[in-house]
């Protein structure tokens, strides 16, 4: 049963849904979910060059198939901005967008899409999302509510301004029209922004979006005559198509395929990236997990099943999601709701999508964007960590200015760096025993007194080709110049690749031409294996390997160049009080 669970991910939550409090929570996102994808999925679909209806077709079944199938309790999967944006750039130019072979051509690419996700989550490539890190997603979800956020501020201000991808041109054009700002339809904005921030602080229980959004809407009614008398109105969603979403079929042709391929590897690595990125962005936030390889199933179903009810491609949807999870959701049982009412609500509810105002959709996202951003963890990474904060800012501000699967990449390319840059420098010190210590333990205290002849030298870390000259430079940089013997302190050491390797015998070789020795003491059992399979430990000598200190320095002291040591009066180990005793003056 558990390995049918890892497939059919309903089958662990959908019991949960017996308890009343947990489906009363759905049912409210669902609802909350459903009336707010009305005027969205219009509003994509005309950026994707598809007729209005297909913007609501991508948020029908392909949600419920994601929700069933993905390892997400809070992503809602649907059509998107970003997607939308990529689909019209890579069908355009091959046909008329808004045509009756766009349209094929956008459900063909949906089905391969679909399918390339499919099989790169049964192939077990979830992985891949292991390398967004943490930073890199709490940048990639600020960045993304602002950019949420600034795209309705031509609708909060209620002016005609055209739309633009640019962060900065949308407050330029703001400001180059704030003489023509409808304070009508900001009143209708701000009314809903300050019931919906009134409604979370002092009734949590109930669901704030929706309060908002029908205050909103109410206020909007009320006013709307009396803006109009002054010349003002304001502006309302348009009436959306009552039909529900036809069947379609892909076209399976070679000459099809090869045209879209370019486009197929492009909008499945940007729709995979974006979906988890969300989904990640929302558990970490949960305390959830996700399994990236069940979301790569998850969504690649999600779109050949949408592909035959006439959706273009679908993945996660931050206003959505981010709605979904402000609402209360408990289970993806939420997203399946708000598809099933989506397709009830479209013949009935349709023609009064004309009375919400775009106004209070505005607000509404603004609540929902500043709800996105992780304060709490933005600091808690500025303290922690600098060069985590750099990341963190690298992927922001490329989230505002470069398109979204680049800016994740660029996050993730950051986050590689700099955690390349920290393990190409493993921890390297000097250790000395202590003579304050009973046992004489190693220790790196300032004022102790290190042995002439004899370095010990402790490497935390892992010994890589990236790491091989920073080893090498503080390997061969000895306290004293007569210290040709060296014990390295590997328990610290935890892997070992073949560079590494070879530096170990190399180093070993060339101590004892110079008439010294390298010693390995506490390496564990696993770092063994390329010493052991290259065969480099019969360079470096069995021997001269360790498990214990006692051990150890028991082998090595007799090998000391005894007549310094009859001149030294350090006498730092135990076992040099067997050794000649420095000669005194008389």
């Amino acid at each position: 049963m558990m390995k049918l669970t890892n497939y059919l991910p309903f089958l662990h939550w959908g019991p949960e849904l017996r308890d009343r409090d947990t489906l009363r929570a759905d049912l409210v996102a669902g609802l909350t979910g459903a009336i707010v994808v009305l005027p969205q999925g219009v509003a994509f679909a005309a950026i994707a060059g598809m007729p209005p209806a297909y913007g609501l077709y991508a948020a029908m079944v392909p949600a419920i198939i994601a929700a069933l199938f993905g390892s997400s309790r809070h992503l809602v999967s649907g059509p998107t901005t970003a997607a939308s944006i990529v689909l019209f750039s890579a069908l355009s130019q091959l046909a008329d967008p808004g045509s009756i072979d766009y349209i094929a051509l956008a459900i063909t690419l949906t089905f391969l899409v679909g399918v390339t996700q499919l099989v790169m989550g049964l192939a077990r490539m979830g992985s891949l999302v292991n390398f967004i890190s943490h930073s890199v997603v709490i940048g990639f979800t600020a960045g993304a509510a602002l950019l949420i956020a600034t795209s309705q501020l031509r609708n909060f201000f209620g002016v005609d301004i055209h739309r633009s991808h640019d962060i900065i041109s949308r407050f330029v054009l703001l400001f180059q029209h704030s003489s023509e700002f409808n304070y009508y339809a900001v009143a209708v904005g701000s009314v809903t922004m300050i019931v919906g921030i009134l409604n979370k602080r002092y009734f949590p229980k109930i669901p704030y979006l929706l309060t908002a959004m029908f205050a909103g809407t109410f206020f909007s009614v009320l006013t709307n005559g009396y803006a109009t008398a002054h010349g003002h109105h304001i502006e309302t969603v348009a009436a959306l198509p009552a039909v529900l979403p036809p069947l379609s079929m892909p076209q399976f042709d070679i000459k099809i395929f090869k045209e879209l391929a370019p486009a197929i590897l492009a909008t499945t690595l940007f729709a995979l990236t974006e979906a988890v990125a969300i989904a990640r962005s929302l558990a970490a936030r949960s305390g959830q997990t996700i399994n990236g390889n069940q979301e790569f199933i998850a969504q690649g179903l999600s779109n050949i099943g949408g592909s035959f009810f006439s959706a273009y491609v679908a993945t996660g949807s931050f206003n959505r999601s981010g709605i979904n999870y402000a609402a209360g959701a408990k289970t993806p049982f939420a997203a399946i709701v708000a598809g099933v009412l989506l397709i009830g609500m479209v013949p009935m509810i349709a023609p009064l999508a004309a009375y919400l105002p775009k106004a209070a959709m505005a607000g509404l996202l603004f609540l929902v964007a500043w709800g996105l951003i992780d304060w709490h963890h933005i600091f808690h990474i500025a303290k922690a960590s600098k060069k985590e904060l750099g990341v963190l800012i690298t992927t922001f501000v490329a989230t505002l200015f470069l398109e979204l699967e680049f800016a994740i990449l660029l996050g993730v390319l950051s986050s590689l760096f700099v955690y390349l840059n920290r393990t190409a420098k493993p921890h390297i010190y000097d250790r000395v025993p202590d003579p304050e210590s009973a046992k004489r333990s190693f220790n790196t205290r300032p004022g102790l007194k290190a042995c002439p002849q004899l370095r010990l030298l402790r490497l935390d870390g892992s010994v890589w080709f990236g790491a091989v000259n920073w080893v090498n430079e503080r390997i061969r940089a000895p306290l004293h110049a007569k210290q040709k013997h060296l014990l390295l302190l590997a328990q610290g050491i935890n892997f070992v690749d073949v560079a590494g390797a070879e530096l170990f015998a190399q180093e070993a070789i060339k101590r004892r031409k110079e008439g010294g020795g390298f010693y390995m003491y506490g390496l564990k059992p696993g770092v063994c294996a390329p010493l052991t399979q290259g065969d480099y430990f019969r360079d470096i000598g069995a021997e001269n390997t360790f498990d214990s200190k006692t051990e150890a320095l028991a082998t090595i002291i007799p090998n000391l160049d005894h007549s310094i040591c009859a001149e030294c009066s350090i006498r730092c180990f135990k076992e040099c009080a067997s050794l000649p005793r420095p000669k005194t003056s008389e």
